[in-house]
């Protein structure tokens, strides 16, 4: 049964401190405090309150008891039990203390040899190793501190830390997921496809896409785009926060940036764009049609690709 200790410091103790004694067990967390049960809420505030401090000022990564919060930080978002960012009331909120954590995680770990088998890394971050309810092909990856639910399938792609990726998503072949992003239920990434990581600053909004979503071959989605749910990424279209996203279903465009709509169908394209040396061509990301609701996804995108002949 894994337990996490953080102790207040001795002249902490010796000023009438009470010791904080913070226990994750296999059925949840439970903290004592003050000589009182804590709720998973309370144990989080403890954590946020240690790191925000030890983000503010460095020489706080000496102490012991800020090392086991950021590592019980880390350990929790293996566990799932954690998240970078988290949906509410329709809006992405960002959980911008546990980026911290992951920052000062990175400062605190030596770089070491680490593995088994016939892989064998040297790098500060071990790989994820409870994979139990998941599929990895060889030489797939994920890397500690990141979560993936159950029945994830992770081809030979990579998924780094602070990502979390929903249940029956398909990670394609040497498709990555940087950093923090957050991917949903039911996604396909497929074959190359590029998801950034956003680590700093620690309130950016990273990379999501939700659930349902396709992600079509060699995509690249970057700098805390939001794809929305269900959408249809064709193959090659790159997206970036200043990307101009154009709906040109309606009788004029209409350009949004940073968030592709739900159920949009989104091509690569080019819109003009006037420079001192003549007007040019740059890219952008086209909105030609909306894929249908549906129960059935498989049958909402067969429909999307007869119709639009969007190639994936």
């Amino acid at each position: 049964m894994p337990i996490f200790l953080a102790s207040r410091m001795m002249e902490e103790e010796q000023a009438g401190a009470c010791p904080l004694d913070l226990r994750v067990r296999a059925d949840g967390p439970v903290g004592l405090f003050l000589g009182r049960v804590l709720q998973p809420m309370a144990i989080s505030n403890q954590l946020q309150g240690l790191v925000r401090e030890a983000y503010e000022d460095r020489s706080r990564l000496g102490l012991v008891e800020t090392r086991q919060a950021v590592e019980e930080v880390i350990a929790c978002l293996d566990r799932g039990e954690l998240r970078v960012a988290e949906k509410r009331d329709g809006e992405w909120i960002v959980n911008d203390w546990v980026k911290q954590a992951i920052l000062l995680y990175f400062a605190l770990r030596p770089v070491e040899r680490m593995g088994e088998g016939p892989l064998f890394f040297h790098d500060k971050i071990p790989p994820k190793r409870d994979i139990q309810q998941i599929r990895v092909v060889p030489p797939g990856v994920a890397r500690y501190g990141s979560f993936l639910e159950p029945g994830v399938i992770l081809m030979p792609g990579y998924v780094n830390i602070g990502a979390y990726v929903g249940a029956g998503t398909m990670v394609d072949t040497w498709a990555t997921v940087g950093s923090c992003a957050q991917i949903g239920r039911n996604v396909h990434l497929s074959g190359g496809v590029g998801i950034g990581g956003v680590l700093e600053p620690p309130s950016a909004r990273p990379v999501i896409i939700e659930d349902g979503a396709f992600v079509g071959s060699r995509c690249i989605v970057v700098e805390g785009v939001i794809v929305e749910e269900e959408a249809v990424l064709g193959a090659g279209v790159v997206l970036t926060a200043s990307t101009a996203i154009v709906d040109v279903t309606g009788s004029s465009p209409v350009t949004i940036k940073g968030r592709v709509p739900a159920r949009s169908v989104v091509i690569p394209g080019t819109i003009p764009k006037r420079f001192p040396a003549g007007e040019y061509h740059v890219p952008c990301a086209l909105v030609i049609g909306q894929r249908k609701a549906s129960t059935d996804r498989k049958t909402s995108l067969n429909d999307v690709l007869r119709t639009f002949e969007v190639a994936l």
